[in-house]
């Protein structure tokens, strides 16, 4: 983080933009003229529309969509103006340039009105610094502000000061992530979305900065922001898919069990535990071949193939595909200077340049917080997808392995162009870069996987940016195997679906500091049965019987359940891709007028018709609130009174999930995979 970030700025001594100039007309556009350069501002569907410098980011294509300007009309106010375009009008005045933004008579949002003795103004309206542009947005003394991407703390944004920055996170107890997106939303209704690249940090209500205002700093010359009203929370998600693009259903498999550890050491570790996974008639769709399972650590990333380990792969996969299984292969941007492949890339211009010496970039690795965890990992290149050349052989490059019968890629990493001398085949530096770079990455894997994959495309991405839900799905990345790291998961995947991603998934016992607490297991497994996607996965082996006995019948009956709802996450899947609401959705997305329910940021409803209450602490205590209704706890039918707060003590194998009373779920049958009939579907309550 900058300077910027650490310490409150001096604000008296930023200049606010002011005009310099009459506003003028030109087409659908209004320009301002401003200190600062020119300020342009559209109003389509999309709403209020800032643009100031020029950038080539249309390459990037974060965007879907582009928007239709409707016509303005400008006029004179006694002390500034008025713009009006379809339902909006802007009101805004000169020195310093503040505004009023309406849709149909009713503000929506202003420049914050945080005052100073001798100024209008404490903080700038907007204004542009050596850091990049700030805006200065109001916030109501109780309004709640969501969004943001995948964080693992408060739901609930206000008071926190959030960088949308990808990080390599190691974790999920801070407020570092691996999928970030520069959207925002309020309850209130109206919408803050950042067309950029760069990274973009938001003081929501930040008490050093101000309680009673949104500071957005936009760490770029270029400024793009849109700011749009809708009446709801999942119209205003809707919106922001739109623009920026709807998830495709991923396909019916991705949807069982995905079972993976860091990881199967060779063939014979993978086979067995395939085969006993049959044998004990594990419900599970997908294996995986993590990062060091069938790659030499010393030389990846090359779509090669371990040969001290998978001399001849074919058969391995063979006998995996005969037991019904689905294959998942690791994958990582990254080459070995140590491969062939680097000396290639690097002479073809398909690396990220060093600026300072014009050749590849050879990033090293930082290991010092990875312990033992991982072994020592070369210098490497990191592959420009920015280049076309570049792009094109890393998509065609997954061709052999899909026609081998891998069905299913990680793509992980993505989150290593953090450095001013590196510089891209686009001219961007890696710090500009280095966002949409994952966005890129999940692209260019997804389309190989549509293009090759014969069972349909899906990936896991853990890396990500504004659109990679055009690409699902992602999963959250590494956390701590404790309590705490389940209920940060938890938040996680809410937060990501509050910003535009339905697909998610967590690592199920979490992936390090593993003390093999099974009570933790089950609980993780259980909450998972109820997310979009369901994996198994840490350092160490995640099978249910390398627990407890009781632990292990505890997550089967679990995972069986997973398999009955199939048919009904299918269906909220294709809600998703109409609607760009997620799988998991946090109260205040599921229900916006309850306000009471809010502030349980633990459970959530799971697609429309099941209220889920994650067990997050030893002992089995559930705290959660009902919405107003009456409700049935699934699937023993006991009736709960909604608008009440209630406390209980589950079993083991117990889950607190209920229904609203009247509604009836088609459940699928029990099976171990989804190459078995799953037609036969039964309703429930009978």
């Amino acid at each position: 983080m900058n300077a910027f970030e650490l310490r409150e700025p001096d604000w008296n001594a930023i200049e606010p933009a002011r005009l310099t100039a009459e506003p003028k007309l030109q087409g659908h556009v209004l320009v301002l003229p401003t200190q600062f350069g020119e300020v342009s501002v559209t109003i389509s569907q999309f709403g209020l529309r800032l643009n100031a410098g020029t950038t080539h980011d249309e390459t990037f294509k974060i965007l879907t969509t582009t928007p239709s300007n409707l016509p303005l009309s400008l006029n004179k106010l006694d002390q500034g103006f008025a713009a009006t375009a379809g339902e909006y009008r802007l009101e805004f005045y000169s020195d310093p340039f503040y505004f009023k933004l309406y849709k149909n008579d009713k503000l929506v949002q202003q420049s914050a009105t945080d005052g100073h003795f001798v100024r209008q103004h404490r903080l700038p309206p907007l204004a542009k610094t050596d850091n990049g542009w700030i805006l200065s947005l109001e916030l109501n003394y109780d309004e709640a502000v969501y969004g943001l991407g995948e964080k693992w703390g408060k739901l609930d944004k206000r008071g926190q000061l959030i960088r949308s920055y990808n990080h390599d996170a190691l974790g999920v107890n801070a407020e570092k992530s691996y999928k970030n997106t520069p959207y925002a939303w309020s309850p209130e209704g109206w919408n803050l979305f950042v067309h950029t690249p760069a990274p973009v940090t938001h003081g929501v209500g930040y008490a050093l900065w101000s309680q009673r205002a949104y500071v957005c700093l936009v760490e770029d010359d270029a400024l793009d922001v849109f700011l749009y009203q809708e009446q709801t929370p999942a119209q205003s998600i809707n919106r922001y898919c739109e623009l920026t693009g709807f998830a495709p259903v991923p396909p019916q498999w991705s949807f069982g069990v995905i079972l993976s550890k860091a990881y199967y050491k060779d063939a014979n570790e993978l086979l067995s535990v395939a085969r006993e996974v049959r044998a004990k008639n594990m419900p599970c769709d997908v294996i995986t071949l993590d990062g060091r399972a069938w790659q030499d650590t010393d030389t990846r990333f090359a779509f090669e193939w371990d040969p001290t380990r998978y001399a001849d792969p074919k058969p391995v996969l063979d006998e995996l595909k005969a037991m019904d299984f689905k294959i998942c292969v690791w994958e990582y941007p990254m080459i070995s200077v140590n491969n062939p492949l680097f000396a290639k890339a690097a002479e073809n211009g398909w690396l990220i340049k060093d600026k300072r010496t014009g050749k590849a970039y050879q990033y090293e690795w930082d290991l010092s917080p990875f312990g033992e965890v991982l072994t020592p990992l070369p210098e490497s290149g990191i592959l420009d997808f920015t280049h076309p050349d570049a792009y094109e052989y890393w998509l065609e490059s997954h061709k052999p392995l899909f026609e081998f019968g891998v069905d299913m890629i990680k793509a992980d990493f993505g989150e290593q162009l953090e450095d001013e001398n590196m510089v891209s085949h686009s001219g961007d530096s890696g710090i500009r870069l280095h966002n949409v770079y994952s966005m890129l990455y999940n692209r260019c894997v997804y389309e190989a996987a549509e293009k090759y994959c014969k069972t349909g495309p899906f990936l896991f991405s853990r890396s990500a940016w504004t659109g990679s839900q055009r690409f699902p799905a992602q999963w959250g990345g590494d956390p701590q195997a404790d309590w705490q790291g389940l209920a940060a998961s938890i938040r996680g995947s809410l937060a990501w679906g509050m910003s535009g991603g339905p697909f998610f998934a967590t690592d199920i016992g979490g992936f390090y500091k593993d003390t093999r607490d099974a009570e933790l297991y089950v609980r993780w497994a259980q909450a998972s049965v109820f997310s979009a996607h369901m994996r198994l996965h840490g350092i160490g082996p995640r099978e249910p019987w390398s627990y407890t006995e009781q632990a292990s019948d505890a997550v089967f009956a679990a995972l069986k359940l997973r398999y009955q709802l199939i048919p009904y996450l299918q269906e909220c899947a294709e809600q998703a891709q109409q609607t760009g609401l997620p799988i998991q959705r946090a109260m205040a997305l599921a229900f916006p007028d309850d306000v009471l329910a809010h502030s349980f940021d633990q459970q959530f409803m799971c697609g429309e018709k099941l209220l889920v209450v994650p067990c997050v602490v030893p002992n089995g205590k559930v705290k959660f609130y009902l919405p107003q209704g009456e409700w049935v706890r699934f699937p023993d039918g006991q009736a709960f009174q909604g608008g009440k707060y209630y406390e209980e003590t589950l079993e083991l194998t117990q889950m607190a999930v209920f229904v609203r009373k009247g509604d009836t779920l088609m459940l699928g049958p029990e099976v171990q995979h989804t190459e078995q009939d799953m037609s036969q579907l039964t309703a429930w309550p009978k």
